[in-house]
């Protein structure tokens, strides 16, 4: 017997942990680019549910770049395990990859999208992946793409290889597969399928039409703390396990994935999985980025000002904890739209729960990063809907004030701001009075439109409240 986590080792396997409700599937139904960690957490685990009932989706696991994790999931017949980390952890074997390919194995790839077994094709390849510009339309200049348009026997980009696919699908009379990206793009749905046309469109132009007419792209929106697989978590895994597991995965416990309904069946059930098919991806995005986002960057800011080094560490400052969920029951869920299916009462509740989870050490350095990007649509398009609808939203302003107070506790501490703008930002903040540097960055186009940058009890409650940040007193006007 083996001595890493393998089908013959899952009868001896603790009763604490939930073992596979099938056999390893024979048919692989979905091809998925990039088996990281994210994948392995969050769609696998949806897919391995389906299968429990639906012997149809296997998936064939397939990496671009490196072998690693997909010879782990081979050595162990591609059963791996899931340590869902809480206050009460939960552990699950998942057998949903009956295939296991690399960069060298291009012809089994080609062969495996070209299959009518095939229904979906998935991607985790992160929103560089895609080689977009910056203007979300494909990057022709971008390496990967020039070498595969190039005429290379193997594609180097997921573009390629998933157009690759649909010309052999097409050339055959087979119809086409579905494209799924699961990276957090915003309308990834329509951004993947305007790439996959203009990318066929260099090829051949009646592939390009071919696909502008029958391909469908949903939109999807992915959501799961997925921290990294270290030694000591896969340590914990081996003798939590009895054996060793090199491809076992941790993550939170809330788990979401929404699919754009196009109105054509996907393949899998996977609503019955657990995901949700809606018509309004972008109104669960625009509820992510608000409730789940915008409270983050709020701890972040503020929690590094009061001493603090984590979300769960900032939520057990009670009066840190009361403030983001009144910001966020009072002044940003009333300016969300109704979201058919979402409750956002629900959500909120959720949202705070995983705050406050013990286990996921979810670090306020990090998520302080790249301010200047993330506050306009984490914090500062709630401010605008609020200020439109005649309303002052005291514990936004005090928000975008912590940021300020960050900004000039950094700046004059010579400590480096991480930011595209971290150089602007370390001159902005380097002198004068937070309304002196609210000005300078505003004047330099960033953080506040016009409409909100000229609106002087906006700039008024930010500039009092960045003066007690870095003040420290920033816990006294917290309410």
């Amino acid at each position: 017997m083996s001595d890493f986590l393998s089908v013959d080792r899952l009868a001896s396997l603790p009763p604490v942990v939930r073992r596979p409700g099938h056999k390893m599937p024979t048919t692989t139904g979905i091809v998925h680019f990039g088996p990281g960690a994210f994948h392995r957490a969050h769609q696998a685990s949806y897919i391995d549910t389906v299968l429990d009932h639906d012997q149809r989706w296997g998936i064939a696991a397939v990496s671009l770049r490196t072998r690693g994790t997909i010879e782990a999931l081979e050595r162990q017949g591609g059963h791996y395990t899931i340590g869902v980390r809480d206050a009460e952890p939960e552990w699950r074997v998942i057998a949903a990859h009956n295939r296991f390919l690399g960069p060298d194995e291009a012809g089994e790839t080609l062969a495996l999208l070209g299959s009518p077994d095939v229904r979906l094709v998935t991607t985790t390849v992160t929103e560089k992946g895609y080689c977009l510009a910056p203007d979300g339309t494909l990057d022709f200049d971008h390496p990967d793409i020039v070498h595969d348009l190039a005429g290379a026997a193997a594609p180097r980009s997921v573009v390629g290889w998933i157009v690759a696919g649909l010309a052999a699908r097409r050339g055959a009379g087979i119809a086409p597969f579905t494209p799924v990206p699961c990276d957090n793009l915003a309308r990834n749905g329509a951004k993947l399928h305007a790439a996959l046309v203009g990318y066929a469109g260099r090829l051949d132009s009646e592939l390009a039409d071919w696909i502008a007419g029958e391909v469908r792209v949903p939109a999807t929106m992915v959501d799961s703390i997925t921290p990294a697989s270290d030694a000591r978590f896969l340590d914990l895994t081996a003798t939590t396990l009895g054996v060793r597991d090199d491809a076992a995965v941790q993550r939170e416990t809330f788990v979401q994935w929404v699919i754009e309904d196009q109105g054509r069946p996907l393949g899998p059930d996977l609503a019955a999985a657990g995901a949700t098919l809606t018509t309004d991806v972008a109104g669960y995005e625009r509820a992510k980025l608000r409730l789940l986002n915008g409270p983050h960057s709020t701890l972040a800011y503020a929690g590094l000002l009061l001493g603090h080094t984590s979300v769960a560490e900032a939520m057990g400052d009670a009066r840190l904890a009361a403030f983001v969920a009144a910001m966020m029951r009072e002044e940003i869920a009333p300016m969300l739209k109704a979201v058919p299916g979402l409750d956002l009462g629900d959500y909120i509740d959720a949202v705070l729960r995983r705050f406050r989870n013990p286990v996921i050490v979810h670090l306020l350095e990090q998520i302080a990063h790249d301010g200047t990007q993330k506050l306009p649509y984490r914090l500062v398009d709630t401010l605008i809907e609020n200020r439109r609808a005649g309303r002052l939203p005291p514990r936004i302003l005090t928000a975008i004030g912590a940021w300020i107070g960050f900004v000039m506790q950094r700046a004059r501490a010579g400590t480096k701001i991480i930011d595209p703008e971290g150089a602007f930002l370390a001159t902005a903040g380097a002198e004068g009075s937070a309304a002196d540097v609210l000005a300078r960055i505003t004047g330099a186009g960033l953080l506040l439109p016009p409409e909100m940058a000229g609106d002087r009890a906006v700039t008024d409650a930010i500039a009092r409240a960045g003066d007690a940040a870095f003040a420290g007193t920033l816990a006294q006007i917290l309410a």
